[in-house]
Protein backbone atom coordinates (compact mmCIF):
# COMPACT_ATOMS: atom_id res chain seq x y z
CA UNK A 1 0.00 0.00 0.00
CA UNK A 2 2.90 2.35 0.73
CA UNK A 3 4.30 1.87 -2.78
CA UNK A 4 0.83 2.63 -4.18
CA UNK A 5 0.77 5.89 -2.19
CA UNK A 6 4.21 6.83 -3.54
CA UNK A 7 3.17 6.14 -7.17
CA UNK A 8 -0.09 8.09 -6.80
CA UNK A 9 1.83 10.89 -5.10
CA UNK A 10 4.37 11.11 -7.95
CA UNK A 11 1.60 11.16 -10.58
CA UNK A 12 -0.25 13.94 -8.74
CA UNK A 13 2.98 15.96 -8.41
CA UNK A 14 3.66 15.70 -12.15
CA UNK A 15 0.07 16.64 -13.03
CA UNK A 16 -0.04 19.42 -10.44
CA UNK A 17 3.27 20.87 -11.57
CA UNK A 18 2.15 20.93 -15.22
CA UNK A 19 -1.13 22.72 -14.41
CA UNK A 20 0.66 25.19 -12.13
CA UNK A 21 3.19 26.08 -14.83
CA UNK A 22 0.46 26.59 -17.44
CA UNK A 23 -1.70 28.73 -15.16
CA UNK A 24 1.32 30.79 -14.05
CA UNK A 25 2.35 31.51 -17.64
CA UNK A 26 -1.23 32.38 -18.63
CA UNK A 27 -1.62 34.75 -15.69
CA UNK A 28 1.75 36.36 -16.44
CA UNK A 29 0.65 37.08 -20.00
CA UNK A 30 -2.56 38.67 -18.67
CA UNK A 31 -0.44 40.91 -16.44
CA UNK A 32 1.70 41.88 -19.48
CA UNK A 33 4.91 40.38 -18.10
CA UNK A 34 7.53 39.74 -20.80
CA UNK A 35 8.30 36.20 -21.96
CA UNK A 36 11.87 36.59 -20.74
CA UNK A 37 10.76 37.43 -17.21
CA UNK A 38 8.16 34.64 -17.31
CA UNK A 39 10.78 32.08 -18.27
CA UNK A 40 13.30 33.18 -15.67
CA UNK A 41 10.99 33.66 -12.71
CA UNK A 42 7.43 32.36 -12.95
CA UNK A 43 8.21 29.07 -14.71
CA UNK A 44 11.31 28.38 -12.60
CA UNK A 45 9.39 28.90 -9.37
CA UNK A 46 6.40 26.89 -10.57
CA UNK A 47 8.57 23.89 -11.50
CA UNK A 48 10.04 23.99 -7.99
CA UNK A 49 6.54 23.64 -6.50
CA UNK A 50 6.73 19.82 -6.11
CA UNK A 51 9.98 20.13 -4.12
CA UNK A 52 8.49 22.97 -2.06
CA UNK A 53 5.29 21.09 -1.16
CA UNK A 54 7.12 17.86 -0.36
CA UNK A 55 9.76 19.61 1.78
CA UNK A 56 7.20 21.71 3.63
CA UNK A 57 4.92 18.72 4.23
CA UNK A 58 7.85 16.65 5.47
CA UNK A 59 9.06 19.39 7.85
CA UNK A 60 5.57 19.89 9.29
CA UNK A 61 5.19 16.11 9.68
CA UNK A 62 8.36 15.94 11.75
CA UNK A 63 10.60 14.50 9.03
CA UNK A 64 13.24 17.20 8.40
CA UNK A 65 15.62 14.69 6.79
CA UNK A 66 13.11 14.28 3.94
CA UNK A 67 12.90 18.06 3.49
CA UNK A 68 16.69 18.51 3.29
CA UNK A 69 17.54 15.46 1.21
CA UNK A 70 14.66 16.09 -1.19
CA UNK A 71 16.38 19.32 -2.24
CA UNK A 72 19.93 17.93 -2.11
CA UNK A 73 18.86 14.83 -4.05
CA UNK A 74 16.90 16.86 -6.63
CA UNK A 75 19.92 19.07 -7.28
CA UNK A 76 22.10 16.00 -7.80
CA UNK A 77 19.45 14.45 -10.08
CA UNK A 78 19.17 17.64 -12.16
CA UNK A 79 22.88 17.50 -13.03
CA UNK A 80 23.61 13.76 -13.05
CA UNK A 81 20.33 12.27 -14.25
CA UNK A 82 18.52 14.99 -16.24
CA UNK A 83 21.55 16.60 -17.89
CA UNK A 84 23.25 13.23 -18.35
CA UNK A 85 20.32 11.60 -20.19
CA UNK A 86 19.58 14.74 -22.21
CA UNK A 87 23.22 15.00 -23.35
CA UNK A 88 23.11 11.33 -24.36
CA UNK A 89 20.23 12.10 -26.72
CA UNK A 90 21.78 15.26 -28.16
CA UNK A 91 24.57 17.75 -27.35
CA UNK A 92 23.72 20.72 -25.12
CA UNK A 93 25.29 24.08 -25.90
CA UNK A 94 26.61 26.03 -22.92
CA UNK A 95 26.36 29.83 -22.99
CA UNK A 96 28.90 32.22 -21.46
CA UNK A 97 26.37 33.03 -18.71
CA UNK A 98 27.28 29.62 -17.29
CA UNK A 99 30.65 30.66 -15.89
CA UNK A 100 29.91 34.40 -15.58
CA UNK A 101 26.83 34.19 -13.37
CA UNK A 102 24.79 30.98 -13.16
CA UNK A 103 27.37 28.42 -12.02
CA UNK A 104 29.11 30.74 -9.50
CA UNK A 105 25.74 31.64 -7.93
CA UNK A 106 24.67 27.97 -7.77
CA UNK A 107 27.97 27.08 -6.11
CA UNK A 108 27.66 30.03 -3.73
CA UNK A 109 24.15 29.00 -2.62
CA UNK A 110 25.33 25.40 -2.21
CA UNK A 111 28.29 26.44 -0.04
CA UNK A 112 26.13 28.83 2.00
CA UNK A 113 23.64 26.01 2.63
CA UNK A 114 26.50 23.76 3.75
CA UNK A 115 27.81 26.45 6.12
CA UNK A 116 24.36 27.11 7.61
CA UNK A 117 23.85 23.40 8.31
CA UNK A 118 27.43 22.72 9.48
CA UNK A 119 27.42 25.74 11.80
CA UNK A 120 24.67 24.57 14.18
CA UNK A 121 22.98 21.58 12.46
CA UNK A 122 19.79 23.54 11.84
CA UNK A 123 18.46 25.80 9.08
CA UNK A 124 16.93 28.65 11.06
CA UNK A 125 14.24 31.16 10.14
CA UNK A 126 16.86 33.92 9.79
CA UNK A 127 18.92 31.74 7.45
CA UNK A 128 15.77 31.03 5.45
CA UNK A 129 15.23 34.79 5.08
CA UNK A 130 18.87 35.21 3.98
CA UNK A 131 18.42 32.55 1.28
CA UNK A 132 15.26 34.23 -0.04
CA UNK A 133 16.88 37.68 -0.06
CA UNK A 134 19.86 36.19 -1.92
CA UNK A 135 17.46 34.70 -4.48
CA UNK A 136 15.79 38.08 -5.01
CA UNK A 137 19.17 39.73 -5.62
CA UNK A 138 20.16 36.97 -8.07
CA UNK A 139 16.91 37.32 -10.04
CA UNK A 140 17.33 41.11 -10.20
CA UNK A 141 20.86 40.78 -11.59
CA UNK A 142 19.85 37.96 -13.96
CA UNK A 143 16.90 39.81 -15.49
CA UNK A 144 18.83 43.07 -15.72
CA UNK A 145 21.78 41.43 -17.50
CA UNK A 146 19.47 39.48 -19.81
CA UNK A 147 17.70 42.66 -20.87
CA UNK A 148 21.00 44.39 -21.44
CA UNK A 149 22.40 41.57 -23.58
CA UNK A 150 19.10 40.56 -25.24
CA UNK A 151 19.55 36.97 -24.16
CA UNK A 152 17.20 34.31 -25.52
CA UNK A 153 15.36 32.28 -22.92
CA UNK A 154 13.54 28.99 -23.04
CA UNK A 155 10.56 29.21 -25.35
CA UNK A 156 7.26 29.96 -23.66
CA UNK A 157 4.06 28.70 -25.31
CA UNK A 158 2.37 31.70 -26.97
CA UNK A 159 -0.96 29.85 -27.08
CA UNK A 160 -1.22 30.37 -23.33
CA UNK A 161 -1.50 34.13 -23.93
CA UNK A 162 -5.07 33.78 -25.24
CA UNK A 163 -6.64 31.72 -22.45
CA UNK A 164 -9.24 33.31 -20.19
CA UNK A 165 -9.11 34.02 -16.46
CA UNK A 166 -11.61 31.23 -15.75
CA UNK A 167 -9.36 28.57 -17.25
CA UNK A 168 -6.28 30.10 -15.58
CA UNK A 169 -7.77 29.93 -12.09
CA UNK A 170 -9.27 26.51 -12.82
CA UNK A 171 -5.80 25.20 -13.72
CA UNK A 172 -4.36 26.93 -10.66
CA UNK A 173 -6.91 25.20 -8.41
CA UNK A 174 -6.30 21.79 -10.01
CA UNK A 175 -2.53 22.27 -9.76
CA UNK A 176 -2.66 23.35 -6.14
CA UNK A 177 -4.92 20.48 -5.05
CA UNK A 178 -2.87 17.90 -6.98
CA UNK A 179 0.39 19.18 -5.49
CA UNK A 180 -1.01 19.19 -1.97
CA UNK A 181 -2.37 15.64 -2.05
CA UNK A 182 0.59 14.44 -4.12
CA UNK A 183 3.03 15.65 -1.47
CA UNK A 184 0.87 14.09 1.28
CA UNK A 185 0.80 10.67 -0.41
CA UNK A 186 4.48 10.76 -1.39
CA UNK A 187 5.83 11.77 2.02
CA UNK A 188 3.60 9.35 3.98
CA UNK A 189 4.26 6.48 1.56
CA UNK A 190 8.02 7.08 1.63
CA UNK A 191 8.08 7.22 5.43
CA UNK A 192 6.21 3.89 5.63
CA UNK A 193 8.58 2.27 3.12
CA UNK A 194 11.59 3.53 5.07
CA UNK A 195 10.20 2.13 8.32
CA UNK A 196 9.22 -1.23 6.83
CA UNK A 197 12.57 -1.72 5.07
CA UNK A 198 14.67 -0.40 7.92
CA UNK A 199 16.09 2.34 5.69
CA UNK A 200 16.49 5.89 6.92
CA UNK A 201 14.14 8.62 5.69
CA UNK A 202 17.19 10.47 4.39
CA UNK A 203 18.10 7.62 2.02
CA UNK A 204 14.52 7.33 0.73
CA UNK A 205 14.26 11.07 0.18
CA UNK A 206 17.61 11.51 -1.60
CA UNK A 207 16.78 8.70 -4.03
CA UNK A 208 13.09 7.91 -4.56
CA UNK A 209 11.55 11.28 -3.61
CA UNK A 210 14.31 13.35 -5.25
CA UNK A 211 13.96 11.47 -8.54
CA UNK A 212 10.18 11.75 -8.29
CA UNK A 213 10.17 15.51 -7.88
CA UNK A 214 12.62 15.78 -10.82
CA UNK A 215 10.39 13.71 -13.13
CA UNK A 216 8.73 16.77 -14.80
CA UNK A 217 12.13 18.26 -15.73
CA UNK A 218 13.41 14.89 -16.93
CA UNK A 219 10.34 14.14 -19.05
CA UNK A 220 10.34 17.59 -20.66
CA UNK A 221 14.08 17.43 -21.37
CA UNK A 222 13.99 13.98 -22.97
CA UNK A 223 10.96 14.79 -25.14
CA UNK A 224 12.53 18.07 -26.28
CA UNK A 225 15.86 16.39 -27.05
CA UNK A 226 14.15 13.64 -29.08
CA UNK A 227 12.35 16.30 -31.11
CA UNK A 228 15.63 18.10 -31.69
CA UNK A 229 14.36 21.23 -29.99
CA UNK A 230 16.46 23.42 -27.72
CA UNK A 231 13.84 23.46 -24.98
CA UNK A 232 16.32 23.02 -22.18
CA UNK A 233 19.57 24.77 -21.40
CA UNK A 234 22.21 24.26 -18.79
CA UNK A 235 21.44 27.70 -17.40
CA UNK A 236 17.80 26.81 -16.79
CA UNK A 237 18.68 23.65 -14.87
CA UNK A 238 21.23 25.52 -12.78
CA UNK A 239 18.53 28.10 -12.12
CA UNK A 240 16.29 25.27 -10.92
CA UNK A 241 19.00 24.16 -8.48
CA UNK A 242 19.28 27.72 -7.15
CA UNK A 243 15.49 27.92 -6.70
CA UNK A 244 15.49 24.58 -4.89
CA UNK A 245 17.96 25.79 -2.27
CA UNK A 246 16.84 29.39 -1.94
CA UNK A 247 13.06 29.24 -2.35
CA UNK A 248 12.23 25.67 -1.26
CA UNK A 249 14.51 25.46 1.79
CA UNK A 250 14.26 29.21 2.42
CA UNK A 251 10.46 29.22 2.62
CA UNK A 252 10.32 25.92 4.51
CA UNK A 253 12.82 27.17 7.12
CA UNK A 254 10.84 30.38 7.61
CA UNK A 255 7.66 28.40 8.30
CA UNK A 256 9.40 25.71 10.37
CA UNK A 257 13.11 25.51 11.20
CA UNK A 258 14.82 22.45 9.67
CA UNK A 259 17.18 20.52 11.97
CA UNK A 260 19.75 18.03 10.67
CA UNK A 261 18.54 14.73 12.13
CA UNK A 262 20.69 12.32 10.11
CA UNK A 263 24.50 12.60 10.20
CA UNK A 264 25.03 11.48 6.59
CA UNK A 265 23.35 14.66 5.33
CA UNK A 266 26.43 16.62 6.38
CA UNK A 267 29.04 13.88 6.13
CA UNK A 268 28.06 12.48 2.72
CA UNK A 269 24.98 13.74 0.86
CA UNK A 270 25.76 17.44 0.62
CA UNK A 271 29.30 16.66 -0.60
CA UNK A 272 27.83 14.70 -3.50
CA UNK A 273 25.79 17.78 -4.42
CA UNK A 274 28.90 19.98 -4.28
CA UNK A 275 30.89 17.35 -6.18
CA UNK A 276 28.43 17.16 -9.08
CA UNK A 277 28.42 20.96 -9.30
CA UNK A 278 32.23 21.08 -9.40
CA UNK A 279 32.44 18.25 -11.96
CA UNK A 280 30.03 20.12 -14.22
CA UNK A 281 32.39 23.10 -14.41
CA UNK A 282 35.27 20.83 -15.42
CA UNK A 283 33.21 19.06 -18.08
CA UNK A 284 32.16 22.35 -19.66
CA UNK A 285 35.78 23.40 -20.17
CA UNK A 286 37.02 20.02 -21.38
CA UNK A 287 37.20 19.52 -25.18
CA UNK A 288 34.87 20.14 -26.86
CA UNK A 289 34.54 23.35 -24.86
CA UNK A 290 31.07 24.72 -24.03
CA UNK A 291 29.37 21.59 -25.36
CA UNK A 292 27.95 18.79 -23.22
CA UNK A 293 28.27 15.89 -25.69
CA UNK A 294 27.31 12.22 -25.38
CA UNK A 295 30.62 11.25 -23.73
CA UNK A 296 30.12 13.86 -21.03
CA UNK A 297 26.49 12.75 -20.71
CA UNK A 298 27.66 9.17 -20.09
CA UNK A 299 30.07 10.45 -17.42
CA UNK A 300 27.32 12.37 -15.61
CA UNK A 301 24.82 9.51 -15.83
CA UNK A 302 27.32 6.88 -14.60
CA UNK A 303 28.28 9.24 -11.79
CA UNK A 304 24.62 9.40 -10.77
CA UNK A 305 24.28 5.59 -10.95
CA UNK A 306 27.36 5.28 -8.71
CA UNK A 307 25.86 7.77 -6.27
CA UNK A 308 22.58 5.80 -6.03
CA UNK A 309 24.51 2.52 -5.61
CA UNK A 310 26.67 3.87 -2.78
CA UNK A 311 23.76 5.56 -1.01
CA UNK A 312 21.63 2.42 -1.08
Amino acid sequence: MSIFYVIIGLILLVVGGEFLVRSSIGLSFKLSISKMVIGMTVVSFATSAPELLVSLQAALDGSPAIALNNVIGSNIANIGLVLGITALIGPIAVSKDFYKLNWPVMMLFSLVLYYFLWNDSVLTQLEGVILLVGLAVFLFVLIRSARKEDVDVEEVDDALASIGYGKIFGWLLIGGVALYFGSEFLVNGAKDIAQNMGISEGVISITMIAIGTSVPELAASVIAAMKGEKAISLGNLIGSNIFNIASVLGLTAIIKEIPVTEAQILSRDIFWMLGFAAALLLLVFLPKKFILNRFKGVFLFLGYVLFIYLVL
